[in-house]
């Protein structure tokens, strides 16, 4: 296993025994996606995804025991929270983009407690994009765990399922609530960095952690194309342009967005937005 923070480390370890014990054979593969892989872990502001493989389907009586013996009152996790699904074998290969998945769990003491029990059962209006985008992720930059190495057990989205839902989930964040006020907004550094690493994955065709695709967009000297024309650049919650327009005014929102992960004041909502809608621009052509 690569370095790692050491409690994560134990937990991950802990994590893939609990699993095994309940799936035992049927277990073929683990694997430490989102931060871990791309090597942005962060003690106490991270994650820890990971998706298991399991050889055939889930029958009821297993998947409400993996949930019961991975959730955070039993197995606590030393971050933020876990995130898990399950995959069938066939699934993980497929290089489908739809979540196909056994059993998803989010669980932590900073994260609230849900189990979805089938694919079938999760809403659309959570958005139905993040695992295909997950795998893909996986594909590149998973960590073994357990099993194969993750680029043979998950295959990775044609290009135009991988657009498609990288346009999705745009679109669903564009259509969250703008956090009033053009005043810094908390978490909308995420979604600049999030849509910075949408953009490099298309445009340069690699998975990279958030504030790496934001400091690769910044070098690029081209952070995102310009909206459509007429349209402002930036504007304020009421509509005024703020903080200038073009490519000058973007790398300053990412630059702030990647200072605010250090403890510095994140754009404003506004200034998140309309970044993400540049980026939605250039990956829906």
């Amino acid at each position: 296993m690569t370095e790692l923070d050491p409690p994560l480390r134990r937990y991950l370890a802990d994590l893939v025994a609990a699993a095994r014990g309940v799936l035992g054979d049927d277990l073929v593969g683990a694997y430490a996606a989102g931060s871990v892989g791309l090597g942005a872990y962060q003690p106490g502001r991270s994650d820890v995804d990971v998706a298991l493989v399991c050889a055939d389907a889930l029958d009821a009586g297993r998947r409400r025991e993996l949930v019961a013996r991975l959730r955070h009152e039993a197995l606590p996790c030393p971050a933020r929270g876990l995130e898990l699904v399950v995959y069938r074998r066939e699934v993980a290969r497929s290089g489908t983009p739809e979540p196909g998945f056994e059993v998803e769990l989010n669980t932590g003491a900073r994260m609230p407690f849900r189990a979805t029990w089938a694919a079938a059962d999760r809403p659309v209006e959570d958005g139905l994009f993040w695992y295909g985008l997950d795998r893909s992720i996986l594909h590149q930059s998973g960590l073994a765990l357990l099993g194969p190495p993750a680029a043979e057990a998950f295959a990775d989205l044609s290009p135009a399922d991988l657009r498609r839902l990288l346009a999705d989930a745009l679109h669903w964040w564009l259509a969250l609530p703008t956090p009033p006020g053009d005043g810094p907004a908390p978490g909308a550094e995420d979604a600049v960095l999030g849509a910075c690493r949408s953009l490099v994955r298309v445009r340069h065709g690699v998975w990279l952690s958030k504030v790496d695709a934001g400091r690769r967009l910044v070098a690029d000297g081209r952070p995102a194309a310009p909206t459509a024309a007429g349209e402002p650049a930036y504007a304020t919650a009421d509509g005024g342009p703020v903080g200038g327009a073009g490519d000058g005014a973007a790398v300053d929102v990412i630059e702030r967005s990647i200072a605010a992960r250090a403890g510095g004041p994140p754009p404003s909502g506004p200034e998140a937005r309309a970044f993400q809608r540049r980026v939605l621009n250039e990956i829906s052509r």
